[in-house]
């Protein structure tokens, strides 16, 4: 594979994704390079390479005389695309950059159809059934753990923005100690010291989130689907993260399609690089992924490694 540009930076944990389904990658910086000399280093490449693939990661126009190089490559067998194809058929995610003002990327992200919406319902009442007695068992012991080692409310309850932007009370096992917000709002980190010992185990193993399934109940959230910030946060994003508002055109979920793709994390780069997975989701929703982000969710509970799901 070729990448022509670095319109989009692949992170290592992506390149490392591509690996496993590319023998090679080589990147060809097309910024400053005139259009002769990346036909030469294209040449090269093929030449050494066994490349079939050539990723158009440049904001620059290309010139016709490339363009119909390119062309020419692929009755060859040699294929190109854009970079926002490319990343939607191997990463799952849809590319957004700062810089973007392509308001028809909107198209494609539309709500569920009433159809969509049963299946939904349907995976979300079979997941409570499923989940129930694993639900009431966590509560029960929970309940002692907390007593035990942080005294308090065994649940907490916070105001999450849900679709349409309404707001609703979400609600989990309480896993931090009762002044963890004393000094305001904070978003959550791995190992996070306001957590007694067994709130860090349930917050690890999701265990927590499990209580949720009464919002899914309720039809204030799904079992898969964008998970539900504060306002407080998505009114911060909204400003800096272009779409952000996108993902609240459906209900949010338990669990999702950016948390078995991304690591755990905090702040704008972070809540870009979900919104990503988290639009590819809702562009591209059939059951058959509903199903498969369940899977994979599973997978990453019982295992802890994202490198398992890379094939996904």
């Amino acid at each position: 594979m070729i990448i022509l540009g670095d319109r989009y930076s692949f992170s290592r944990v992506e390149k490392d994704r591509l690996k496993k389904r590319f023998n090679t990658i080589n990147q060809i910086s097309y910024k400053t390079l005139p259009a002769e000399e990346c036909t030469i280093q294209i040449k090269k490449i093929l030449k050494s390479a066994n490349s079939k693939l050539i990723v158009l990661n440049t904001k620059a126009a290309l010139p016709p005389k490339l363009l119909t190089y390119l062309t020419k490559l692929e009755i060859r067998g040699i294929r190109y695309m854009t970079v926002e194809h490319f990343m939607e058929k191997y990463l799952h995610k849809c590319l957004i950059l700062d810089e973007s003002f392509d308001v028809s990327f909107l198209d494609d992200i539309h709500s569920y159809t009433t159809f969509q919406k049963i299946q939904k319902r349907v995976v979300d009442f079979i997941a409570i059934i499923m989940l129930l007695i694993p639900t009431l068992l966590a509560v029960i012991y929970s309940a002692y753990r907390i007593k035990k080692e942080s005294p308090g409310t065994l649940f907490f309850r916070q105001k999450r923005v849900g679709l349409g932007e309404c707001e609703f009370s979400c609600i989990k096992l309480r896993s931090m100690n009762i002044d963890a917000e004393k000094d305001g709002a904070k978003f959550a980190t791995d190992n996070d010291p306001r957590a007694f010992p067994w709130g860090e185990k349930i917050r690890y193993t999701k265990i927590d989130e499990l209580i949720q399934l009464w919002n899914v109940f309720k039809g204030e959230m799904h079992f898969v689907g964008p998970r539900p910030e504060r306002k407080i946060w998505t009114n911060e994003f909204e400003k800096s993260i272009p779409y952000y508002t996108q993902r609240h055109i459906v209900a949010p979920g338990i669990t999702g399609l950016a948390q078995i793709k991304y690591q755990y994390g905090s702040g704008k780069l972070d809540a870009k690089e979900k919104l990503m997975y988290d639009l590819y989701y809702i562009k591209n929703w059939n059951i058959f992924l509903e199903l498969e982000v369940i899977w994979k969710t599973i997978l990453f509970v019982l295992t802890k490694k994202r490198e398992n799901l890379s094939n996904f």
